[in-house]
């Protein structure tokens, strides 16, 4: 069994700055890739960003310079860095793993339960 439990999410005025955590842990034999999604009420569930275990990166382009994505390894952690928040940034934010539970296993994706994130203007 696998457990993705997020953290850092909250209310903070546009401007502000949050940093979300996701953990992972159980079953793990190797994590391919880590990465966040975000949704609001009545959307699809968008991308944001992802890292592979390279430090390859991948994120929305209308969120570079703002946000990055930062990966632990070693704590199969993955972390996500949000400055200059826009209301528009309001959502649950879903942290995603992309990861094998036995050697010879097939990748399969899990993810989180979310985190709300509230920007208030």
């Amino acid at each position: 069994q696998v457990q993705l439990v997020e953290s850092g999410g909250g209310v903070v005025q546009a401007g502000g700055s949050l940093r979300l955590s996701c953990a992972a842990s159980g079953s793990i034999f190797r994590i391919n890739a880590m990465g966040w999604y975000r949704q609001t009420p009545g959307k699809q569930r968008e991308l944001v960003a992802t890292i592979t275990s390279g430090d390859i990166t991948n994120s929305a382009d209308s969120l570079k310079g703002r946000f990055t994505i930062s990966r632990d390894n070693a704590k199969n952690t993955v972390l996500l860095q949000m400055n200059s928040l826009k209301a528009d940034d309001t959502a649950v934010y879903y942290c995603n793993a992309l990861l094998q539970t036995t050697r010879f296993g097939p990748d399969r994706n899990y993810w989180g339960q979310g985190t709300q994130v509230v920007v208030s203007s």
